[in-house]
């Protein structure tokens, strides 16, 4: 049976190109000729051969080689991976070894030994292959990189709500059921999600987290898929997508109800046949991924079909996790707080800090509409602010109703220009409930742009 690999032979004598052609075809499964090295470019790329055996001189009465060292380079920059044999006669053996100075890995002389040349391209098949897995070694590596910075905090939490989801996600963890968790912003959907992937048998490979609110719509397949050179502009090398980066692993896709239809039918189709085929290319590859998606859309309107494709939302919510808003589990907001308390302190030198019961008590109290997210900055706010070790409840700054008229901590009416920035973008998330994507349309910002901000400023 021939061996796997995909050759291509460019040669203007068509006596060549059959001899090549009926040879390599016993030994290959997949063999085509060019007898025009001005198609080449219309040929190589996308990933579609692993070998071009390629003829130093084209023409009659040409004998330097400069044209094969010329569309050598060509087929360098169309594709770094794909590998060059040259083919030479046996007086043109120092130029064929001046093209593998720039970049051929082999050549074979006219006329041609078939064994050598069987074996030669069999070498070029196996170079190939081991180029590609390189590159998308490094391009996953590059994910990894992205994806380790910062470490997650632990789930805290003792309460009755909190106990609910945590029985179900150790129901569900050891499955390779897909998951649909629901919740609020900043309830900590992305910790439900790395607690599954802990507790499944996929606990040893990669979790990858995907924003896939702030993927923009022309980059969609692109960051989702990969894409191979030369695919679009700025598409410099081949790339590995998030579904081939998590293979394996557990792949968490965040904000999945804010996709527009047009790529729902796009992810709904991968999830149907487990392939992804990168921009670029017409090779499908397949995935093994388990899929963790999340939503701040609430259940209802998830089944809106105008809004959510329902097919999609199958495929998804094999199991479906509603994480409740501290507002409802306010047993677990003091401990969540000191849990903060101790991991600000040390980042900040100040590693004795503790609460009085009035901030316990304004904490408790305050209505959190941005949930964990939000109670974390104020912790972090409160470190900073401190001027003893013992936090009081001026420090913490809550702009709740159970903290604003007892210290005057109340957003002031102020002309700076990054305070006025933080009050408008307070002022407008409170408005929509910190639905991050309704803010960010009325603030006339990107959602990325949007949590920037809310960083810079302790949201």
């Amino acid at each position: 049976m021939p061996e796997p690999g995909r050759i291509l032979i460019v040669d203007d004598d068509p006596d060549i190109l059959t001899a090549g052609r009926l040879l390599l075809r016993r030994h290959f499964e997949h063999v085509e000729t060019l007898n025009d090295p001005t198609s080449i470019p219309e040929r190589v790329g996308g990933g579609q051969f692993d070998a071009v055996l390629l003829d130093m001189n084209f023409g009659p009465g040409e004998s330097s080689g400069a044209q094969g060292l010329e569309w050598l380079a060509r087929i360098r920059e169309l594709d770094p991976d794909l590998v060059v044999v040259m083919i030479t006669a046996h007086g043109g053996v120092d130029t064929a070894v001046e093209a593998m100075k720039l970049g051929a890995s082999d050549f074979v002389a006219k006329p041609w030994q078939n064994e050598k040349v069987v074996a030669t391209l069999s070498a070029a098949v196996e170079l190939h292959r081991r180029r590609v897995e390189n590159a998308s070694l490094r391009s996953v590596n590059q994910l990894l990189q992205e994806s380790a910075q910062g470490q997650p905090s632990p789930i805290v939490g003792t309460s009755g709500a909190l106990a609910g989801v945590l029985s179900v996600v150790e129901r569900a963890a050891p499955t390779d059921a897909n998951i649909l968790i629901l919740g609020e912003n900043g309830t900590g959907k992305e910790l439900i999600a790395r607690e599954i992937h802990r507790r499944s048998a996929r606990a040893g490979q990669l979790f990858l987290s995907v924003d896939m609110g702030s993927i923009s719509e022309s980059l969609f397949e692109s960051e989702l898929f990969g894409h191979k050179k030369g695919a679009f502009t700025g598409a410099n090398a081949d790339r590995a997508g998030r579904f081939q980066a998590a293979n394996g692993g557990t792949l968490f896709l965040d904000e999945v109800g804010n996709l527009p239809l047009a790529q729902q039918a796009k992810l709904l189709r991968v999830l149907e046949q487990r392939h992804v085929t990168p921009v670029g290319s017409d090779r499908s590859e397949p995935v093994d991924v388990r899929i963790v998606a999340a939503t701040n859309v609430p259940a209802a309107a998830l089944r809106d079909e105008q809004r959510f494709r329902p097919d999609l939302l199958f495929r998804l919510n094999t199991v479906e996790i509603t994480v409740p808003p501290l507002r409802e589990r306010t047993d677990d907001i003091v401990a969540i707080a000191q849990h903060y308390l101790r991991v600000y302190g040390e980042k900040y030198g100040k590693p004795r800090l503790s609460l009085t019961h009035d901030a316990k008590q304004a904490l408790t109290d305050d209505p959190w509409p941005g949930n964990v997210r939000a109670l974390r900055h104020a912790i972090e706010r409160a470190v900073i602010l401190a001027t003893s070790d013992v936090i009081q409840i001026e420090d913490l700054q809550l702009s709740g109703p159970a903290s604003s008229g007892a210290a005057g901590t109340a957003i002031p009416n102020v002309h700076n220009l990054d305070q006025m920035e933080r009050q408008t973008i307070e002022k407008v998330l409170r408005k929509h409930g910190f639905n991050i994507s309704k803010a960010a349309r009325e603030l006339g910002l990107t959602r990325a742009s949007l949590y920037r901000r809310m960083e810079k400023h302790g949201l």
